[in-house]
């Protein structure tokens, strides 16, 4: 019996697709282009089941897309600069290019078995110093626009590496990597005026259409656009040059309810008293040796120092409140000053609490009020306003209402006035790093800060470097930082700070139109490519990657990199869910974790076994009393869990390739669950899948044999037989055949992958068991090939083959469903007894009206409601309903 061998089928067409170059993307203007993207990988030298799933999907659209005729462009490239390989090279030595450029090539070679029509001839990684050669020729077209400056800023640093760190790379105030206290310090960063774009970036969100309204949620939450009160609380006996503290509010409509005033540790006020004060100065240390980010200062402990100075509330002057310097406030958003109200923010209350300060209630609901205890009473804008109606403000009724009046109370009486702020801050890009975009500027004594010419980029990385200790390389090296100053030939030294890996990944999407191009971009093909028709990625990108990503087209635009239709680079984005595993856990003596990878257990009776005894730290298989080996009896599953290669449940796809095959692996991911949720691997699922993909390739080599035994495809065709004609069991596969034709595109077009993989199956069942004649049954399962192309590209195109298909698959156009086949023959039309559905009848779609009456009139739960007796109403509503009243 012949076999379905994907290993011998999958090299076979993969080699017939490269010998055609079937994915060369071509720019040509009698076509439609279409342009899909998956969201390109860190080369950590390993795929895994979500490079899977994320890279299936972006492929089951380009080939679709190709078959409907439209030039596809679908590339792929390797998000390459980064600390993982500084890393690497200090704990393994070496070098990081050598790291890099190993894994891409490793991971290169796992993901090419798996079929993706990717056109490889445009694969770059952004490590490539034609890459980040035109990033800096970008970066100084921004510069020349005012879109890049330079300042003085307070950012995480990380005393061991020698480096800034993210807000996401401090970990309960330490470093990720290093484990040390991070400090916060003032450095010169460089920075792209990406708040100029805030209200630009947030009113676009509207006009996407096809994005998820989540990831729009969570980049307005992100850019934060407020409408507040600035105002000031004047200072009683402040220290020289301070007379008043700048703040500003959101709810202004809870002034009243004030009890004291709090400075960022890096406010200019707090750096003033540090001087004098030994005290002051031990604190604020204190503070800037926590992290920045808002879920740390959230959860932290919160600490104050009373700095002994007081301000007056400005709706009273005999009203004064204390002001100290609070750990939980930064610099960073509004003036780094606020006025605390313990009744309706709960860091405030728990700060009160600390430091024994009044707790004053400003609202009252509507019913009447709790007083705050333990928790804060942060009110909808919708709750009635106790204070502002003791103004005599009697049409103030609402908490919106108030925050207008308390800002127009503010204004009329000169101490603040109304203002609109964002949350975005400026994009701090700098790095004290090697392995990164080196910034191209040099620093000229006599001419400062000057801009490399273009002519002699790329700025590129020294390679003679080490990692013998911590800190930047580019700043030990003897030679790579002396240079000239461009301006004035004088003897200048290079910036040694490295660009943000953000900034690698905000504009590779442009560069895909023209990869070897001598300019960042070449305008002709970006005004053809662009945008990015379906972008693919994970949720975890949704704010920072997506945003700058809009942020640098807007930037290109301006400084002529891009069109202006691609100010928003990705018409459409679709965040796919994970591939999960069970994870199977014992517990060692002391009540500790064991993870154990999925090949050491096995299943008995609906319960988990480990196949091997238990072993000891050392190794040795661990015994009972009466020296029998101990296995684990009770094997804890956990379900559906992130695979992790520190929970052992992880699924390598080179195995499972090798071991099924590439098409197996693809509709697996595919057919489980929809793409936007999280999938679970199993390896029955897995089994389940290649068994229905190997009956599928026997059906298809079943008709195959058929046509032999008649002479063969050109004896078949040359006799008038390679069409299905006719009717009964031939019209009835045909119309099964069409159904799914128009199922499955629709699935398709709509992302629901998991439906059209389950028509697809319903079809596979309907034509095992057709008594269709084999013209019939020949086009069925051709098409049936054509359908499953974009999801098991192998297997389809060797059934096309052995049928009689002209030349590949992967070129065919795709089938369209004829409309007179998707009308039903018959049709079922509900029975209403009094209003109420109590059966159905299926009829001839042009039966007479007459004859449908004639029916109900027979059927069992009209006779049962009837009695006997006449319907006093019988309507019948063609092709839709009947009704009947008794």
């Amino acid at each position: 019996m012949a076999r379905y061998t994907p290993a011998e089928i999958e090299r076979k067409w993969q080699d017939a697709w490269e010998a055609d170059a079937t994915f060369r993307a071509c720019h040509d203007p009698a076509r439609p282009k279409y342009y899909v993207l998956e969201m390109f990988p860190y080369p950590s030298g390993r795929i895994h089941m979500g490079h899977v799933r994320n890279y299936t999907m972006g492929d089951v659209v380009a080939r679709y897309k190709s078959s409907c005729g439209f030039s596809v462009l679908h590339p792929m490239g390797w998000d390459a600069f980064g600390m993982p390989a500084e890393n690497a090279a200090m704990e393994r030595g070496g070098h990081p290019k050598d790291w890099t450029y190993g894994n891409i090539a490793d991971m290169r070679a796992q993901m090419k078995p798996l079929g993706l029509s990717i056109d490889w001839s445009r694969e770059f990684a952004t490590c490539d110093p034609e890459y980040y050669g035109q990033q800096q020729a970008m970066f100084l077209d921004m510069l020349a626009a005012g879109l890049v400056y330079r300042k003085n800023a307070t950012v995480n640093w990380d005393p061991v590496d020698m480096t800034v760190l993210a807000n996401e790379q401090v970990i309960e105030g330490k470093g990720w990597r290093s484990g040390a206290p991070v400090e916060r310090r003032d450095l010169t960063q460089w920075f792209f005026r990406i708040s100029d774009f805030a209200d630009e970036l947030l009113a676009a969100l509207d006009g996407l259409e096809n994005w998820p309204e989540k990831v729009k949620l969570m980049q307005r939450n992100w850019i934060g656009k407020s409408r507040g009160l600035q105002m000031a609380f004047g200072l009683v006996d402040g220290p020289e040059g301070f007379d008043r503290i700048e703040v500003y509010t959101t709810r202004p409509d809870t002034l009243m309810g004030a009890s004291f005033l709090g400075i960022s540790p890096d406010h200019r006020l707090a750096k003033a008293l540090e001087d004098g004060n030994p005290e002051v100065a031990a604190f604020c240390a204190e503070c800037r040796r926590m992290g920045t980010s808002e879920e740390e200062l959230e959860t932290a402990e919160k600490k104050g120092f009373d700095t002994g100075l007081r301000v007056r509330h400005p709706f009273d002057p005999e009203w004064e409140l204390p002001v100290y310097i609070a750990n939980f406030i930064l610099m960073d958003y509004g003036t780094g000053a606020i006025f605390g109200c313990p009744a309706h923010d709960q860091r405030d209350l728990d700060f009160a609490r600390k430091y024994g300060l009044p707790v004053t209630d400003t609202f009252v609901a509507l019913e009447g009020g709790e007083p705050v205890g333990e928790v804060a009473f942060v009110p909808p804008k919708t709750e009635a306003v106790r204070w502002l109606k003791a103004f005599g403000w009697d049409e103030v009724a609402t908490g919106e209402q108030a925050i207008d009046a308390a800002i127009r109370f503010c204004e009329e009486n000169g101490v603040g006035h109304g203002v609109t702020k964002f949350r975005l801050r400026d994009w701090g890009i700098s790095r004290q790093r090697y392995w990164g975009c080196p910034i191209p500027v040099v620093h000229c004594e006599g001419c400062g800060v000057v801009p490399e010419r273009k002519e002699n980029l790329p700025v590129r990385l020294p390679d003679d470097v080490s990692f013998d200790q911590p800190g930047n390389p580019l700043d030990r090296h003897p030679t790579w930082a002396s240079c000239t100053c461009p301006k004035c030939g004088a003897a200048a030294r290079r910036e040694t700070d490295t660009m943000d890996t953000f900034v690698d990944s905000s504009w590779y999407y442009a560069r895909f139109t023209a990869p070897h191009s001598a300019t960042p971009t070449d305008l002709a093909e970006a005004d053809y490519w662009m945008n990015v028709d379906q972008y693919i990625g994970g949720i975890e990108h949704a704010i920072l990657h997506l945003l700058y990503s809009r942020f640098f087209a807007r930037a290109m635009q301006i400084t002529g990199h891009l069109p202006a239709k691609a100010k928003e680079p990705f018409d459409a984005l679709f965040t796919q869910g994970m591939v999960t595993h069970e994870i199977y856990m014992t517990r060692d003596a002391a009540g500790r974790p064991v993870y154990h990878l999925p090949e050491e257990v096995e299943f008995r009776n609906g319960k988990a076994y480990l196949k091997r005894p238990l072993q000891d730290q050392s190794g040795d298989f661990l015994q009972d009393s009466s020296g029998r080996p101990l296995f684990a009896n009770d094997v804890e599953v956990i379900p559906s869990a992130k695979m992790s290669k520190s929970k052992k449940n992880v699924v390598d796809p080179v195995s499972i390739i090798e071991s099924f095959g590439a098409d197996t692996a693809r509709w697996f991911v595919l057919s489980d669950s929809p793409p936007e949720r999280d999938v679970e691997w199993t390896s029955a699922g897995a089994e389940a899948a290649h068994r229905h993909l190997g009956r599928v390739w026997r059906i298809a080599n079943g008709i195959a044999e058929e046509m032999d035994q008649g002479g063969g495809i050109a004896v078949y065709e040359s006799e008038g037989q390679g069409a299905a004609s006719g009717g009964g069991d031939d019209l009835t596969l045909r119309r099964a055949l069409h159904k799914t034709i128009h199922d499955v595109t629709m699935g398709i077009e709509s992302f629901g992958f998991n439906t059209s993989v389950a028509k697809l199956y319903a079809f596979t069942n309907t034509l095992a068991k057709s008594q269709a004649a084999l013209p019939a049954r020949r086009e069925a399962a051709m098409v049936m090939a054509q359908l499953m192309a974009p999801m098991t590209p192998h297997l389809a195109e060797d059934i096309w083959s052995m049928l009689g298909g002209q030349g590949l698959i992967a070129r065919a156009p795709w089938p369209k469903p004829d409309p007179a086949l998707l009308i039903e023959d018959t049709v079922t039309l509900p029975i209403q007894i009094n209003g109420k559905r109590r059966s159905e009848i299926a009829v001839p779609r042009d039966m007479d009206a007459a004859e449908v009456e004639k029916l109900v009139l027979a059927d069992d739960a009209v006779l049962k409601a009837l009695e006997g007796g006449a319907p006093k109403k019988l309507i019948v509503v063609p092709g839709r309903i009947v009704n009947v009243v008794v």
